[in-house]
């Protein structure tokens, strides 16, 4: 039997990447623009640079490497549109941050903020198949009301 190989968090962040393409960061941009074009049916570089609290140069740079990579097509100065692809992918990215968020806020009712905060930094190192998990577990959580109140209140 092989040895367990560890790695430093990012060490594990630059294989996931190899695997999928996409760093935590792009993730972010593309799960941004796939909600404001469903929101509003649109985005462009200002919007997303408001909406993500980052310049509008760090919009066009990212933008254009989700573009190599075949998420979105867009004109500069205009209007970024999703690929195939990039709704796909977008769609995935919305809803394992709702999951993991919903789970969260069951957990911790009266801290949304901070819920909010955790959700964003650990949504990018979950697995699919461990989202789906927690997706489950959510609606039994959900249909068992003594388990519940024993989570809010473990004495």
């Amino acid at each position: 039997m092989e040895e367990n190989k560890f790695y430093t968090v990012r060490g594990y962040q630059l294989l996931d990447q190899q695997r999928q393409g996409l760093t935590p960061s792009l993730e972010d941009y593309l799960e941004m623009i796939y909600r404001n074009i469903q929101a509003k049916g649109y985005v462009r570089v200002n919007l997303l640079a408001q909406e993500l609290n980052v310049k509008p140069s760090s919009v066009s740079k990212m933008i254009m490497k989700l573009a190599e990579q075949g998420y979105i097509d867009y004109e500069k100065y205009g209007v970024i549109r999703l690929t195939k692809r990039g709704k796909e992918m977008g769609n995935y990215l919305l809803w394992r941050h709702n999951v993991i968020y919903r789970f969260f806020l069951l957990l911790s009712p009266e801290s949304e903020e901070k819920n909010f905060e955790e959700v964003e930094l650990i949504e990018h190192i979950l697995r699919k198949e461990t989202v789906y998990k927690i997706e489950r577990l959510l609606y039994i959580l959900q249909g068992e009301p003594q388990i519940l109140e024993k989570l809010k209140n473990p004495e």
